[in-house]
């Protein structure tokens, strides 16, 4: 294997590999390195992911093992990139898998559940999951500052994490973001560096600052580990079906890490026979078309994206230049789905449609599945009977900026019961 940058600075136990992972893999050339703070092979510059020992796993993973575990996404820790019992982050995931049945009503669907991630913990949003698989391993590689990139979610999580774990926190955000995701950070007393620029413009000062300091950069340096934790998504919808896995599954594309971990996570659970094989699903991609790379390459049969610049109130999903868009592709292609856009109105129609029907309140990217879904069910690609599930990976309380004017105004009346008749009985 190769060794990790001595600017890495990992301490000694964060480097010895657990029974369960073998070190880390380029996702291209298959070339091994230790499991150290690093994230691009130094070869072919592909991008770096954990090479477990599935057979090692195989042998203590039943589903009886995982059911016997706690009620977070840690009752899946052998598939998880933590060396360590974890001691951050302990009750993140296991969110409710909801019957819609009055959404599904409203778009024809008769088998579509939602995957609610509105109410993790301890932020509100599915990072959680991410950021607690990078905070344990960050910490045991012996970094006492944590860092992100970030559009809103992520960089509210990792503040929340580092302030639970006592390590120094750097969370660096586009100027713009929603008010509700700035004092989300703010609470947690991080150093918040609010870039002028999108989130393409802070990820690449973010890479450069990575390099001249020991900082533990949860979707840089630390990507490998931390983009493990959207596997939780894959292996708890996958229990909470009864142990199966869905015909079709929609979510969201921001980075693209999302999509082709869930993908990942339920190809797991086949390989490993905790769930019989489903060779039909299929993984359909939800973007706001004013972010759309990976909606635009598949309408257009590529298999690269051309980098955009974002315009949508979708700013959690707004990555013009995705790290994951050509994997995203790769899966959408491999299990046959599709990749669909919406507009900002679309956006805030899914997310009054979403919460009238189902009574959960969500975040742009909420609006943009469920007016993703909506088309995909509308043109048939998504069948009735299909047994399908949304993610859902923020809460509304985040994004209420993007409902202003669209909903109707309270109604006023004098603090007597002639004044409230006239509203119930108009005449």
């Amino acid at each position: 294997m190769s060794n990790p940058s001595a600017s890495h600075r990992p301490s000694p136990e964060g480097t010895s590999p657990s029974a369960f992972l073998k070190g880390l893999k380029c996702r291209e050339c298959g070339r091994l390195y230790d499991l150290a703070a690093i994230h691009v092979c130094d070869f072919c510059f592909g991008p770096l992911e954990v090479d477990y020992d599935y057979e090692a796993i195989r042998r203590v993973l039943t589903r009886d093992a995982i059911q016997k575990g706690p009620n977070s996404l840690w009752r899946y820790k052998h598939l998880l990139p933590v060396v360590n019992e974890p001691t951050i982050g302990l009750h993140a995931g296991m969110t409710p898998l909801l019957k819609a049945d009055r959404l599904g009503k409203a778009l024809g669907l008769k088998r579509l559940y939602i995957k609610n991630d509105t109410v993790n913990h301890p932020t509100l949003s599915f990072k959680d999951r991410v950021v607690a698989v990078a905070i344990n391993r960050a910490r045991e590689l012996g970094f006492k500052t944590v860092a992100c990139a970030s559009t809103g979610n992520l960089a509210n999580s990792v503040s929340a994490h580092a302030a639970s774990a006592g390590m120094n926190c750097f969370v660096f955000i586009p100027h713009d973001l929603e008010a509700g995701k700035i004092l989300g950070n703010l609470i947690y007393k991080p150093t918040v560096v609010a870039v002028k620029g999108n989130y393409d413009d802070v990820n690449r000062l973010c890479s450069e600052i990575g390099a001249e300091y020991p900082w533990a950069f949860v979707n840089i340096n630390i990507r490998p580990y931390y983009a493990e934790g959207s596997k939780s998504m894959a292996f708890e919808t996958a229990e909470q079906l009864g142990w199966r896995i869905p015909d079709q599954v929609v979510v969201p594309i921001a980075s693209g890490s999302l999509l082709t971990k869930i993908w990942k996570g339920f190809q797991e659970f086949s390989s490993l026979g905790i769930v019989d094989a489903h060779p039909g699903l299929k993984v359909n991609g939800a973007q706001a078309s004013g972010c759309s790379p990976v909606y635009q390459a598949f309408m257009a049969g590529r298999t690269q994206f051309v980098p955009v610049k974002p315009k949508t109130i979708a700013k959690s999903l707004a990555i013009g230049n995705p790290a994951d868009g050509y994997y995203s592709l790769d899966v959408v292609g491999k299990s046959h789905g599709q990749v669909e856009a919406a507009t900002d109105p679309e956006i805030v129609e899914g997310m009054v449609l979403l919460a009238e029907t189902e009574g959960v309140f969500a975040e742009t990217a909420g609006g943009v599945t469920v007016a993703c879904l909506r088309k995909l069910a509308k043109k048939g690609a998504i069948r009735p009977d299909d047994l399908t599930v949304a993610y859902i990976t923020g809460n509304g309380l985040k994004t209420m900026e993007a409902l202003t004017g669209y909903l109707p105004e309270p109604v006023g009346i004098d603090p007597t019961l002639a004044s409230f008749r006239k509203i119930v009985n108009p005449s």
